[in-house]
């Protein structure tokens, strides 16, 4: 039988998204359904009303937010440490900072292991990697009697300087194996080789303490996809913007933290390359936040300082997201000085938005946009009732008679403080990078992303907005469009002019021969492998790097360091080159290539849709007599002036005045952005 679809699915806290690519023909159909208690059940209600016979699927894709979900809620099974004598509380000392500075009485949450259950053992190895007290054996086996009658779940084993050299920690995991061999043991050696204790025992702590939920979770999912037919590897997004398999989810359980938002990134990066701009701002707008990244030459921005929760940090490569508290269930607010706010409160999904009929009556952007006539009165294809009346009170009631304003003049103040919220968020993870707005294209998609796309692109000069088809499920056609993806590194700590070109090489050689090792577990083949080295460098006596990339072979150390000053001046826009500089770290991204089904493209047909009706929409201040079209009407090459409104099931593109649109080969509406 051919397996000829390729099936994604987005689990999300409302809604269940499913994406069906058909091979054959490149055509993306979706599904939405209400996501459940289990998402396992979501996911299964959510392919059986979709009519998808899996034993015709050749790829199942999935993006879920199990291990963030567990690690926010706190709902961990219990887990034990084991570390060096002398150490058991590094991973509660922290770096001894606070996510506000000046908030004295907020405390940093407890860390994921108590006390009681960080046990120690006598063991050193130096900070030349040298063991200068091997692991005391009956010390070992003496705490993993202890730990099997507590009965933990699993254990994170995190000693001094392992980073270095791992042996007593996989000394001290043979042991705990041999006392309980169905527990996951996670050693900091193996998860996270790198130098600065408290980040590399956070993530392998972050690690141990979601095993046992990710694992359970991948395992039932696997048995009920092929019970119903699959007979693939289930594949599972990760942060860093690639897919693995429940064989390589054991050992890096943590790498699932965030996955959801990565996918996002993944389809925004993708959809603008097909539009023709390397260069892209991805602006996915959802109920509750907004998720922003940035790709720079078909390349997502990659970073390693990120947390779940602050003061626990999860090094794991990952794509850099930004989020922020801007939805569509976002609360306008006025602040103790008397300014309005929006967000980061939230009407959720339940009340909702005034317009929802639930009992909420304070305003939200939802019904500042329905009362300027942007959205209409149906949401999910007419699953839900707008109530533009309740819009309009709650407009009327939380902004326009505090602060002495007309109705529309309030709903657009309202509409402006999200959009200077969201355009704060862009200029952080552009400007402050160093890259120019102007050079980018925006990739509007989420619930309420194209409402608002232009309005943030018209603040940073930025020129042209895409909006794509569907673009309520635009993340779960991200895990359509993903490799499977490893990231390994290891420490390099050494001044360039002391760096031997030959022992880097030998030790990305080492890299290597561990990622072809995973890729070949997971059944990729040889030729579908990529390798992609980069090296982390700073100027010497910072402890911030930049990552440079680096050829195979390593070549002139000269021609490295050159590199580094020029990222450096594209950073910070500033460069020194007669400082001296030093490498701290190396990494290895090993890209399994999976074979990806092309979209279909479509030709012109040059016809002409009419408006399916036209209604007043208010736009400055004034109120326009506007066309609205069906989205599913707009064919290729169809091109309007704004201002107009595009309807469809999960979405609402505006544009507005000024502006100017065009439908692409891909159903892409390029709508082109004028001062």
């Amino acid at each position: 039988m051919a397996q000829n679809l390729r099936v994604a699915v987005d689990v999300g806290g409302t809604f269940t998204d499913i994406c069906i690519m058909d091979e054959t023909t490149g055509l993306v159909r979706i599904e939405k359904t209400s996501s459940t208690r289990d998402p396992i059940e979501g996911i299964m209600g959510g392919v059986s009303k979709a009519g998808i016979d899996l034993s015709k699927v050749a790829l199942f894709s999935h993006g879920t937010t199990i291990a963030t979900n567990a690690l926010i809620t706190r709902r961990l099974p219990r887990t034990a440490v084991v570390t060096t004598k002398g150490f058991r509380d590094v991973i509660e000392i922290r770096r001894a900072n606070k996510e506000d500075l000046w908030d004295t009485y907020k405390d940093v949450v407890r860390p994921y292991v108590p006390r009681r259950d960080r046990l120690t053992v006598p063991e050193r190895v130096d900070a030349a990697g040298t063991v200068i007290e091997p692991l005391d054996v009956e010390a070992a086996r003496s705490v993993a009697r202890i730990l099997k009658r507590r009965g933990v779940a699993a254990v994170a084993v995190c000693f001094m300087n392992a980073y270095l050299n791992g042996a007593n920690e996989r000394a001290m995991r043979d042991i705990l194996l041999a006392e309980m061999p169905d527990v996951p043991v996670s050693i900091s050696s193996q998860v996270l080789p790198e130098i600065f204790e408290h980040e590399r025992f956070s993530t392998t702590v972050a690690n141990a303490v979601v095993s046992p939920v990710v694992v359970n979770y991948t395992s039932r999912l696997g048995e009920r996809l092929a019970d119903e037919g699959y007979t693939r590897d289930l594949l599972l997004l990760h942060t860093g913007g690639g897919v693995m398999t429940p064989a390589s989810v054991k050992d890096f359980a943590a790498r699932l933290a965030g996955s959801g938002i990565a996918a996002g990134a993944i389809a925004s990066r993708h959809i603008a390359g097909l539009c023709g701009f390397p260069n892209s701002i991805g602006l996915d707008m959802g109920g509750t936040s907004t998720d922003v990244s940035l790709a720079y030459e078909g390349q997502s921005r990659i970073t390693k300082d990120w947390h779940i929760e602050f003061g626990y940090p999860i090094r794991f490569a990952s794509i850099e997201v930004l989020t922020i508290g801007a939805g569509g269930g976002s609360l306008a607010w006025t602040d103790p000085a008397g300014s309005l706010r929006n967000g980061p409160q939230s009407a959720g999904a339940y009340p909702g938005p005034a317009c929802y009929g639930n009992g909420n009556a304070q305003p939200t952007n939802t019904d500042a946009n329905v009362t300027l006539g942007r959205l209409g009165t149906d949401l999910a294809g007419g699953k839900v009732k707008l109530d533009p009346e309740l819009a309009r009170q709650a407009v009327e009631g939380g902004v326009a008679k505090p602060f002495g304003l007309g109705l529309h003049e309030a709903a657009d103040a309202i509409v402006k403080v999200a959009n200077a919220n969201m355009s704060d968020a862009v200029r952080l993870i552009s400007i402050s990078r160093g890259y120019d707005p102007r050079d980018f294209a925006l990739v509007a998609f989420g619930g309420a992303g194209a409402l608002h796309g232009v309005d943030v692109a018209r603040e940073l000069a930025i020129p042209v907005v895409i909006v794509p088809p569907n673009p309520g499920v635009t993340s779960a056609l991200g895990c359509l469009l993903v490799d499977m993806q490893h990231d390994f590194s290891q420490s390099c700590m050494v001044d360039a002019t002391d760096a031997d070109a030959t022992g880097i090489e030998a030790q990305f050689a080492e890299l290597e021969k561990a990622a072809l090792a995973r890729l070949t577990h997971e059944g990729v083949a040889q030729r579908d492998i990529v390798l992609q080295r980069s090296i982390d460098m700073m100027y010497r006596g910072q402890w911030r790097s930049l990552a440079v990339n680096a050829p195979r072979p390593i070549g002139a150390i000269a021609d490295l360091v050159q590199s580094f000053h020029a990222e450096h001046q594209r950073e910070y826009n500033f460069r020194r080159d007669s400082a001296p500089v030093s490498f701290f770290r190396l990494n290895l991204k090993a890209v399994g290539v999976v074979p990806k089904a092309e979209f279909a493209v479509h030709e012109p047909t040059g016809a002409s849709p009419e408006p399916v009706s036209r209604r007043r929409v208010w736009f400055e201040g004034s109120g326009l007599d506007t066309p609205v079209y069906r989205r599913d009407d707009l064919p290729c090459g169809f091109s309007f002036q704004g201002p107009a409104i595009v309807e469809q099931v999960d979405a609402t593109t505006v544009v507005p005045p000024g502006a100017a649109a065009e439908v692409d080969k891909y159903l892409n509406i390029i709508i082109r952005v004028k001062e």
